[in-house]
């Protein structure tokens, strides 16, 4: 089957498949089993941890500057194994992209700002590669979110124009950025919303009365009524 116009899906990591993978709620819970200074912890991460997203700083550098700048009385393994712990699944996102691209046979891509090992940490334990065609994570192309580059390189790998592109995102800003490009922008607040959202974009599965009613909307845009 074809969605008509939507043709890819272009999707976050951290707060739409799985939870993010090492935000400020997370770095305050180690700070507390570990005894650290939250205050310092956090100050010296915001100072470094874009140089390791964009892939140029590896886990233990990051580490080296953030954490272990002095003597600990846990080892750096313990503190990793906590950092990946964090990491969990949301099962229902999950199985509507599974099932989206089954049905409308999509091409699906991540693009996510994130570290090597966390994205390699991420990617395997819960099986993204068979679900995920390819992905642009700032690690491997040495680029972030919000700049527009992340997106065109997505487009030119896909082979699709921005408006065949649902691209379904939880930062405002960025879901911003992407609309700015002419993808069908989704921001994501929860599952029941996001699925509703693209029905209204036409790539639906069992139909609810709120999809009806916002895939009803979109036929009728399209058609000029």
């Amino acid at each position: 089957m074809t969605s008509g116009k939507i043709s890819a899906l272009f999707l976050d990591i951290g707060g739409v498949l799985l939870t993010n993978g090492w935000d400020r709620s997370m770095r305050a819970r180690a700070a507390e089993r570990f005894q650290l200074d939250a205050d310092e912890m956090d100050e010296r991460h915001h100072l470094t941890y874009d140089t390791y997203e964009l892939g140029k700083l590896s886990l233990d550098d990051y580490l080296d500057r953030v954490v272990f700048h002095r003597k600990r009385s846990f080892s750096r393994k313990e503190f990793t194994t906590f950092m990946f712990a964090q990491s969990e699944s949301f099962p229902e996102m999950i199985g509507l992209v599974r099932d989206l691209k089954v049905r409308y046979g999509l091409k699906v891509a991540v693009v996510s700002n994130e570290g090597r090992e966390l994205t390699a940490h991420r990617i395997r334990p819960f099986e993204l590669g068979m679900l995920v065609d390819f992905f642009i994570a700032s690690c491997f192309v040495c680029c972030r979110k919000p700049d527009p580059d992340m997106y065109r390189m997505a487009l030119d790998i896909a082979q699709v124009q921005a408006n065949e592109v649902a691209y379904v995102e939880d930062r405002g800003m960025f879901v911003e950025v992407a609309g700015a490009l002419r993808l069908h922008a989704v921001h994501h607040t929860g599952y029941a919303s996001t699925r509703t959202r693209l029905a209204g974009l036409g790539l639906v599965l069992e139909t609810s009365p709120e999809e009806a009613t916002a895939l009803g909307r979109t036929r009728k845009s399209r058609h000029g009524q």
